[in-house]
Parts: structure tokens; C-alpha cells; sequence
């Protein structure tokens, strides 16, 4: 009786184990950090400098008219008293040009900026879930969600790393094919 009992036991330990590691197997979870590969991969940083470029060659053309804007603001305020009514209204409405113009430049240039950094990004975002994707299939992940939607994760489920690797094996420096 006594030996039906400790063979019992085991009997249930042995079933509580094996349906906890089969669990834990099963519900295997990763997380992906895409802010960190987007700032750590090789292609990530070419993104970022094509960014920058873009958003400094927009900034020095806007700030080379408002420059051309102060100076005819100056001419304006300064020799109003000598300058024929006429001149004063015809310097005014070219003011006035320039400013709508630097207006209308600088929303062109924002909506401009937005839609190169919506498609660059977005094509790199598409590769590295492809890559997330493709390791969740080959190592059997449940679910592999972005960092940003979890709350709380500890640091052993976090495949950026893994991500940023084959990421730039598979693209090095260079921006996948499309991006170019």
C-alpha cells in the first residue's frame, strides 16, 4: 500500500514536470526592440544618415531665404523714410513673397521629410520583421511581439540582438536592395 502511494507520487511529479517543461516549450516568447536595431544595424544608421542629409540640405535652403527675408526686412525698416512711396510698397509686396514663399517651402519640405522617413523606415521595419519572422519559425517562437507593446519582459526573451546580427550579415552596410 505504502509502495502504491510513493509510486503515486512520482507518478504525479513526474506528469507535473513533464507538462510544465512541455509548457514552457510551447509558449516560447520573444521580444523585439526595432528602435534599438534601427539605431544599431548598418542599415539602420545609413537610414538615419540619409535622414539627416536630407533634413540638413532642407534646413540650409530654408535658412538662406529667411536670411534673404531679414535683409530685405532691414532694407525695409531702414531706409523707409527715404525710399519713394512707391519703392517702400514694391520692397513690402517682395517681402511678402519671400515670407509666403519660405512658408510654403518649409511645408513642402516637412511633408517631403515625412514621407522619405515613412518609406525608408517602413521598408527597413518590413526586413528586420522578416527576419524576426523567419528566426520565430526556425527556433519554434509562440509569438514575438515589439518592445514598445509589452509592459514588462525580462532580458532573456529580447532577440534584438540576434536580429541586428543577421540583419547585417545578411545586407552588411548597404540598404537592402529596394532602399537604394
Amino acid at each position: 500500500m505504502k509502495a502504491m502511494k510513493v509510486f503515486g507520487a512520482i507518478l504525479a511529479c513526474t506528469m507535473f514536470f513533464a507538462v510544465s517543461a512541455y509548457a514552457a516549450d510551447v509558449a516560447r516568447i520573444g521580444i523585439i526592440d526595432f528602435q534599438k536595431v534601427l539605431e544599431e544595424s548598418e542599415a539602420g544608421k545609413k537610414v538615419q544618415q540619409n535622414l539627416q542629409e536630407q533634413g540638413k540640405e532642407m534646413e540650409a535652403d530654408l535658412q538662406a531665404l529667411a536670411k534673404e527675408i531679414e535683409e530685405l526686412n532691414k532694407q525695409l525698416s531702414g531706409g523707409a523714410m527715404v525710399m519713394s512711396e512707391e519703392k517702400r510698397q514694391e520692397k513690402q509686396r517682395e517681402l511678402e513673397i519671400k515670407k509666403y514663399d519660405f512658408q510654403s517651402k518649409r511645408k513642402k519640405y516637412q511633408s517631403e521629410f515625412r514621407e522619405t522617413e515613412s518609406e525608408l523606415v517602413g521598408k527597413l521595419r518590413d526586413e528586420i520583421f522578416s527576419i524576426a519572422e523567419e528566426i520565430g519559425k526556425k527556433k519554434g517562437y509562440l509569438l514575438i511581439i515589439e518592445k514598445s507593446a509589452a509592459v514588462y519582459y525580462p532580458d532573456s526573451i529580447d532577440i534584438t540582438s540576434e536580429v541586428i546580427r543577421q540583419y547585417n550579415d545578411r545586407f552588411g552596410s548597404s540598404l537592402p536592395p529596394d532602399q537604394e
